[in-house]
């Protein structure tokens, strides 16, 4: 995985249960929901930490999406990732069937724009991987323990995360549609993944839709290669030309979709949730909160154990020296993919005594020299720049969140997102606390060192 929060574990245990992946290529055909068109998935296995990653192969180049909240874009009645043009969209029946199977890590090839959607339910994807199988792996499963409860509300809606010491994540569902009550009564299930049988119970429920939701889609164009006995359409009297598979299919369906939804979060989650009338953009609303908290614990755990190289180190591959180098210690290190550093702010900077001698605080243009330098630091690491040194070209998306003031730590955060021998492109965070203070796009121009 290319997140730091889905690499690093709370508490390492060797008694865990262990990262999964699928024993073969898993193929499946088929018809997108929403937009109609023929879609081929390939699901195939991966190395421990990958996680799960989608992959445009009908794209030239392919483009790669993880699978993950910051790739989600806002879409009604479905989720979507996007990276640039390049979307993918109603992933989430395909990841609740990863998630209830717990497999880690998967690639997922996809010709077209969307997933095939079979029945509306996740017995697309469940049923062929069943078949092929799957294969534990090395390490142990990357589990985030919720820290603090988390309630998010919505109109009349509701979805609340509590920490929990049972194992997995127990989901409690209450779905009422008012008015609509006697078509879809109301409905609550409790889905206890240590008892209960995802496959049997949670998979086969399909996706449904009210009447006139169902013609509203139409007059817009979307599913009209569907009909009433191909997908749950609930009328005045019930399914049209279909029946429930289950007396309470809708409210199942909810869960499947919180389970999918959930997986977004790159790792499982051991908590409680409590929904009721919760849709995907509560879902993923919620799933933004989860991982700001576990980027703060995985921080905490960083910033205590993390030590991948001190300032000697640093100044063998940065020129800056004091009082330009503004960065202390390397914490964390994904390659030349990912880093993250530290600058401790001190009352003893030699720009407070200007900046302001009243009210001290740092400059924002030193705080993107720190995120710079970070993000020079990470293509240093790339074996072909070995004898380069990153000089600054351009900036991009440079936004000042919040001051940095002394006895301050400034957490830097460096990503690639492209680097060759005489370029870079870099993604860069500045974080106080857990909280964003300052943000970059930062591009360098790859120059040679000159000798000592």
């Amino acid at each position: 995985m290319s997140e730091l929060d889905a690499t690093i574990d709370q508490t390492p245990d060797v008694t865990a249960p262990r990262q999964r992946t699928v024993a073969g290529t898993v193929s499946v055909d088929g018809i997108g929901l929403m937009l109609g068109q023929p879609a081929k998935v390939e699901i195939k296995p991966a190395p421990p930490e990958t996680g799960i990653v989608f992959e445009r192969v009908d794209l030239d180049p392919p483009v790669r999406i993880p699978a993950t909240v910051d790739r989600v874009v806002s879409r009604a009645r479905r989720t979507t990732l996007k990276t640039g043009e390049a979307t993918i969209e109603t992933i989430e029946h395909c990841m609740s069937a990863l998630a209830g199977l717990q497999i880690d890590n998967a690639i997922i090839e996809l010709s077209g724009p969307e997933l095939p959607c079979g029945d509306g339910s996740a017995r697309l994807f469940v049923d062929p991987i069943m078949e092929v199988g799957l294969t534990e792996q090395e390490p142990p499963r990357r589990v985030f323990k919720l820290r603090e409860p988390i309630v998010l509300e919505d109109g009349g809606t509701m979805l609340a995360a509590v920490p929990s010491e049972d194992p997995g994540t127990r989901i409690i569902f209450d779905l009422d549609y008012g008015k609509n009550s006697d078509r879809i009564p109301r409905q609550t299930v409790s889905f206890d993944p240590t008892t209960a049988n995802y496959v049997e119970e949670i998979a086969p429920a399909r996706t449904y839709s009210l009447k006139e939701e169902a013609e509203a889609l139409w007059e817009r164009g979307m599913c009209r290669h569907l009909t009433p006995k191909e997908v749950l359409v609930i009328g005045e009297d019930g399914p049209i030309e279909n029946e429930f598979r289950f007396d309470d299919e809708p409210v199942r369906h909810k869960v499947l979709d919180v389970i999918g939804d959930l997986y977004l979060v790159g790792r499982p989650v051991q908590c409680r949730i409590l929904a009721y009338r919760s849709g995907h953009a509560l879902n993923r609303r919620m799933v933004t909160k989860i991982r700001e908290q576990m980027a703060v614990v995985d921080q905490e755990h960083l910033l205590l154990e993390g030590q991948v190289m001190d300032a000697r180190a640093i100044q063998k591959l940065m020129p800056h020296r004091f009082p330009m180098l503004l960065v202390d210690r390397l914490i964390y290190a994904d390659g030349d993919r990912k880093a993250i550093g530290v600058k401790n702010v001190t009352i003893n900077e030699p720009f407070f005594q200007g900046h302001y001698p009243g009210t001290p605080i740092m400059p924002g243009v030193l705080i993107v020299e720190a995120m710079a330098q970070m993000g020079g630091l990470l293509l240093s690491r790339k074996l072909e720049l070995t004898g380069k040194v990153a000089v600054l070209l351009s900036l991009d998306r440079v936004k000042l969140r919040r001051p940095v003031v002394p006895g301050d730590q400034l957490v830097l955060e460096a990503e690639s997102i492209r680097a060759t021998a005489r370029s870079g492109n870099v993604k860069c965070r500045a974080l106080v606390g857990g909280k964003v203070a300052a943000e970059a796009h930062v591009k360098f121009m790859m120059v040679d060192a000159e000798a000592e």
